[in-house]
C-alpha cells in the first residue's frame, strides 16, 4: 500500500474507533456482546484481511504498515480487535507462510472477508509456553487422521469456522518435531465447544476449551502437506504475533494517558487543577516517556521484520517492555483518578483490567526473558566462535 493510502486508511480508521466504538464500550462490557453490526462494518473495513494479500482478497499490508492501524485499534477496548485478529494473525498466518497453494485458495479470501473466523488452537490444560510439550494425538487411518485431545484458552472458539490445530502425530517424539500443524473444520463430527470462559477483563471477546473426541480430519488438511512441521509453523507465526499485541499496548496506553490528562485538567483540589501538582505530572511523563519508548520500538522492529530481517529477540523486547509499560500506565491513570478510578464509570478501571491480559498472551512477560536471553548467549558464541 503507498503511503498517501495508508494514511488516509489511518485516518478513516481513527475516526471509525473514536466515533463508532468507543462510545460502545460500556455497553459491550456489561452486555459481554459485541454487536452484529459492528461485525459486518469491521468486515466492510478489511479490518478481517488487514495481513493477507490482495490476491486472497485482503488489504495485502506488512506489518510495517499493520502496526500503523494497530496503533488505531488500540485507543478502544481490545474485545473489538479480538473480534478479528485471530484472522489477521495466528489464525491466518500458519495458512499463509506454509500452506499449500490449495489451502491458501480455500481459506485466505474467506478468512479476509470475515466470512469464516479461524482459531489457533495450541494451548492445552497441560501446555502454554511449553508448546513442544503438546498431547493432543492425531492418528493416521488410511487417508484420515483421528484427532483426540483438549484445548483451552482459545480465543473466539464459539465462532471459529476453522481452527489451526497443533497436535502430535509422532507418539515417539516428545519434543517440537512430532507436532503437526491442522486444518480443522470446526464443524467435523467429535468436536465440542466449551462453554465461554469467564474472565477477568476484555469481555465482548470469548475464549473457551476445544474438546476433541476422535474427530476425524483428511491427511490433505495438514498444513502445508508435511508431518512433524507443526511446531516451527507456530514460532513462525509468534514473531508477527508478538509484534501486532505490543502496538495493541501502545494504543491502549495512549488511551489510557489522555483519559487520564483529562481527568486531571477537569478534577480541582485545593483551589486548583490536580494537573498542576508535581507529583500528578511526574506520573504523567513517565506515562508518555514509556508510550513513546514502545512506540519507537514497535516501528524499528515491525520495519525490520517487513525487510525480511529475523527479529526474534526484538519482538520479543518490544512484547516485554510494551505490555509491561501498558500495565504501568493503566496503573498510574487509575492513581490519577482517584477513587473515582476504582469505579467502572470510568474507561480506566475496565482497561485496567483488560490491559493485564497483554502479558500473559503470545508468551508470558517471563517467556520472552527467556527467549530474549538465549538469543544474547547465541550471538555471543557465534561471535566468540567467528
Amino acid at each position: 500500500m503507498d503511503k498517501d493510502t495508508l494514511e488516509q486508511t489511518r485516518l478513516m480508521l481513527r475516526r471509525f474507533v473514536r466515533e463508532r466504538l468507543v462510545p460502545l464500550e460500556k455497553q459491550v462490557a456489561d452486555e459481554d456482546h459485541i454487536p452484529d453490526e459492528i461485525r459486518r462494518a469491521c468486515a466492510e473495513l478489511g479490518l478481517f484481511g488487514l495481513s493477507i494479500p490482495e490476491e486472497y482478497d485482503g488489504l495485502g499490508l506488512n506489518l510495517a504498515e499493520e502496526i500503523e492501524l494497530v496503533f488505531e485499534l488500540g485507543w478502544t477496548s481490545p474485545a473489538f480487535r479480538s473480534m478479528f485478529g485471530t484472522n489477521v494473525g495466528i489464525g491466518s498466518q500458519g495458512i499463509l507462510i506454509d500452506g499449500t497453494p490449495e489451502q491458501k485458495q480455500t481459506w485466505l479470501p474467506r478468512l479476509a472477508s470475515g466470512e469464516v473466523i479461524a482459531s489457533f488452537a495450541l494451548t492445552e490444560p497441560d501446555a502454554g509456553s511449553d508448546a513442544a510439550s503438546v498431547r493432543t494425538r492425531a492418528e493416521r487411518q488410511g487417508d484420515h487422521y483421528v484427532i483426540n485431545g483438549a484445548k483451552r484458552y482459545i480465543t473466539n472458539a464459539p465462532y471459529a469456522g476453522i481452527f489451526t490445530l497443533m497436535a502430535r502425530t509422532d507418539p515417539d517424539n516428545k519434543g517440537a518435531g512430532g507436532v503437526t500443524a491442522f486444518i480443522v473444520e470446526a464443524g467435523t463430527p467429535g468436536i465440542t465447544i466449551g462453554k465461554p470462559d469467564r474472565k477477568m477483563g476484555q469481555r465482548g471477546s470469548h475464549t473457551a476449551d476445544v474438546i476433541f473426541d476422535n474427530a476425524k480430519v483428511p491427511a490433505a488438511n495438514i498444513i502445508g502437506g508435511r508431518e512433524g512441521q507443526g511446531f516451527k509453523t507456530a514460532m513462525k507465526v509468534l514473531d508477527r504475533g508478538r509484534l501486532h499485541i505490543s502496538a495493541m499496548c501502545v494504543g491502549a496506553a495512549e488511551r489510557l494517558i489522555h483519559e487520564a490528562v483529562s481527568f486531571a485538567r477537569e478534577r480541582r483540589q485545593f483551589g486548583q487543577p490536580i494537573a498542576e501538582f508535581q507529583l500528578i505530572q511526574a506520573m504523567l511523563a513517565d506515562s508518555r516517556t514509556e508510550a513513546y519508548a514502545a512506540r519507537c520500538m514497535v516501528r524499528d522492529a515491525a520495519k525490520r521484520y517487513a525487510t525480511g530481517e529475523n527479529v526474534s529477540m526484538e519482538a520479543s523486547c518490544c512484547k516485554y517492555f510494551a505490555s509491561e509499560m501498558v500495565g504501568r500506565v493503566a496503573d498510574r491513570a487509575v492513581q490519577i483518578h482517584g477513587g473515582a478510578g476504582y469505579m467502572q464509570e470510568y474507561a480506566v478501571e475496565r482497561f485496567y483490567r483488560d490491559v493485564r491480559l497483554f502479558r500473559l498472551y503470545e508468551g508470558t512477560s517471563q517467556i520472552q526473558q527467556i527467549v530474549i536471553a538465549r538469543q544474547m548467549l547465541r550471538q555471543a558464541e557465534a561471535g566468540a566462535e567467528g
